[in-house]
């Protein structure tokens, strides 16, 4: 079975990305009627091409079995590509990444997340891996990333740069450090208070990104390729409606817009209870 690249990449991640793995050289081979191997690696391979406006952003929101966010940033050739292999055409016949082109890698990699949530049911039991188009790169940074190559003799079939927030490296650490507690440790009484205490300590250095939301707005994805410089979009909020605060796309306090010593501030009205949506 495919591996990723044992160095470097974050042992609490390492099952998430085995899993990726599989399921791309699965899902390919699938298609292609012939084997795609699969590699994940710590650093990007030399022939990835920088980032560009032309550039297809997936996002992909995890909740069950563990939560937070994942990315995946796929160049225009890799979209080609990939695209080609789903519609069983020839890539080389079109330079011009379009909708078409898009809407085919979509499908391709939600089939791809399929495989995934089912290879991760062993061990995470249900998983909710979603995925949609973004119009650009996540707000939230990235806390770890990966590259995975699939590759046909010595061609390349795919390139994918892939992201992951520090909500769910967290959650995926948490996992990994109760997995691994032996297992004649004995319960401890009621009264012992100390252990989550302990646990809660292994994220307090987990660096998290703040976002500030003002609104939102649902898009097609012909909408998305029409925007232009100084096109304005409508958002589902009122001016005077309280700003929601973020961290790595979760909900955690509102409150109004001021401005300090030059640069904007949020000043909070409203802690998030766990309920909040």
């Amino acid at each position: 079975m495919p591996q990723a690249d044992p160095v470097t990449i974050a042992p609490e991640a390492r099952g998430l990305v085995d899993a990726w793995v599989t399921s791309l050289a699965q899902v390919l081979e699938q298609y292609r009627g012939q084997p795609s191997p699969c590699t994940a690696l710590s650093q990007p391979p030399p022939e990835l091409p920088p980032r560009a406006a032309g550039d297809l952003w997936l996002l992909s929101a995890c909740s069950g079995g563990f939560r937070g966010e994942m990315s995946l940033r796929i160049p225009p050739s890799a979209t080609l590509r990939l695209a080609a292999i789903l519609m069983q055409a020839d890539s080389s016949t079109t330079t011009e990444v379009s909708s078409e082109h898009r809407e085919a890698v979509l499908e391709l990699m939600r089939q791809v997340v399929g495989h995934v949530a089912t290879t991760l049911h062993p061990r995470w039991s249900e998983v909710q891996l979603g995925l949609e188009v973004a119009a650009t790169m996540p707000s939230w940074p990235a806390s770890a990333t990966v590259w995975l190559c699939a590759s046909r003799d010595s061609a390349s079939d795919a390139l994918v740069e892939m992201h992951f927030s520090a909500a769910l490296l967290a959650t995926l650490r948490a996992e990994k450090t109760g997995a691994t507690q032996p297992a004649a440790t004995p319960v401890p009484a009621p009264s012992a208070a100390a252990d989550p205490k302990i646990n809660l300590s292994l994220l307090m250095d987990v660096g998290l990104g703040v976002t500030l939301r003002f609104g939102g707005r649902r898009l097609l994805l012909r909408e998305v390729l029409e925007l232009n410089p100084g096109a304005v979009l409508e958002l589902d909020r009122q001016v005077e409606e309280p700003v929601d605060m973020l961290l790595d796309g979760r909900l955690v306090a509102r409150g109004e817009i001021v401005v300090l010593d030059g640069n904007y501030a949020l000043r909070i009205t409203e802690v998030a209870p766990p309920h909040m949506p």
